[in-house]
């Protein structure tokens, strides 16, 4: 899944919920069928050409976080390797917080503060950097996004295995 960088570099708007340019609950289908289809564990708004804060979530069931804002972060840190399906093929070893918790607002416009945990909470992380324009390998050190870009093209894993 290529896109235009401009997408994922540019910060991403809010969703104006008082007057809604697309419906709230059809976007938020339609982002997770396309995230399901492409085997990811989140999808951001903006890796679909969309530029509102707006991403979907693999868990049970499904969510999909309108406006998110991380609200508070752990200081424990776990680093792992990270995938996106913006860049197939990549992974890289990236350093976040275990725990966070974000106030964001649903598809049916209720907004909740939860906490999350863990691998949802990386993919927390990961999708909220998407609609700030930040890329993920760049939240890498320098020594593990070079050795990432190197070990590319030998990188016989599917997007699908680990990609957010």
């Amino acid at each position: 899944m290529e896109l235009d960088s401009k997408y994922l570099t540019t910060k991403c708007e809010d969703f104006d919920f008082t007057n809604p340019s697309v419906d709230p609950i059809v976007l938020a289908q339609d982002l997770v069928k396309l995230m399901r289809d492409l085997g990811g564990l989140g999808l951001a708004a903006n890796q679909c050409g969309i530029t509102y804060r707006v991403f979907a979530m693999r868990s049970d069931p499904n969510k999909v976080l309108y406006n998110p804002r991380i609200v508070w972060e752990s200081d424990e840190m776990i680093s792992l390797q990270e995938g996106c399906l913006s860049f197939p093929g990549l992974f890289v070893k990236i350093k976040r917080p275990r725990h966070c918790k974000v106030r964001y607002t649903q598809p049916n416009g209720e907004t909740l503060t939860e906490t999350f945990t863990g691998q949802t909470a990386r993919v927390v992380f990961h999708e909220t950097d998407h609609l700030d324009g930040i890329l993920f390998f760049n939240r890498a050190n320098r020594y593990h996004r070079e050795l990432a870009l190197k070990n590319r093209k030998k990188n016989n894993r599917s997007p699908s295995e680990i990609a957010i």
